[in-house]
């Protein structure tokens, strides 16, 4: 008999594990053998269970999915992750892959085209989606920010001045007006607002 593909879910929806879950299980050649609610739990079970499949929810409370996913991948090398979204911003899609993940899925996907990926990776295959890699192709037209300019698109996402961010890198004023013009620059915004806007819209970093 052949072995299932064994499973585990990582949401902290209850009711969005519960449904992947009732999905997958129906499924002749899969079973989900583990689940969790965030990710240092989805490292703590997947220690455990060594799934041949995960898939992540990108969005977790403390540790979110692709921190636990860059985590798992250091550990495991061979491990296969699906990652799971609401959002399509072509940096959460990069980041995603950059840390180990084998592909990207909206949570809207159909559920056929879920268990046609989850049969594709398992095989070994690299499966995208025709809008995922447009979107990938979108993120890698563009230059990539530094984890400086972003920790400043932070600050002025919450409306500090280059004074104000300044002070609380312990930088000065001049340098974060530097920052920001390089900022612009590898936006192609206008002004602050709309870099903030555009940052937002592709995923770069999320509103606390």
């Amino acid at each position: 008999m052949k072995k299932k593909i064994r499973l585990l879910v990582v949401d902290d929806h209850f009711v969005v594990r519960m449904g992947l879950a009732a999905s997958i299980n129906i499924e002749p050649d899969m079973v989900v053998e583990a689940e969790a609610s965030n990710g240092s739990l989805a490292i703590e079970q997947f220690r455990k269970c060594r799934p041949d499949v995960v898939l992540m929810d990108m969005s977790l409370p403390g540790m979110n999915g692709i921190e636990a996913t860059a985590i798992i991948r250091k550990e495991f090398d061979d491990a296969v992750i699906i990652m799971l979204s609401t959002h399509d911003g072509e940096e959460s899609i990069y980041r995603s892959l950059q840390a180990g993940a084998r592909t990207f899925l909206l949570k809207n996907t159909t559920r056929e085209d879920l268990i046609k990926t989850i049969r594709a990776v398992h095989s070994g295959e690299r499966y995208i989606s025709s809008a995922v890699g447009t979107r990938l192709a979108e993120r890698m037209a563009h230059p990539e920010l530094t984890t400086r300019e972003i920790q400043i698109l932070k600050l002025i996402a919450k409306g500090r001045s280059n004074k104000e961010i300044g002070n609380t890198l312990g930088i000065a004023e001049v340098t974060v007006k530097l920052h920001v013009g390089h900022i612009l620059t590898k936006l192609t915004a206008n002004d602050r607002t709309h870099a903030v806007t555009i940052a937002l819209q592709r995923g770069i970093f999320r509103l606390e």
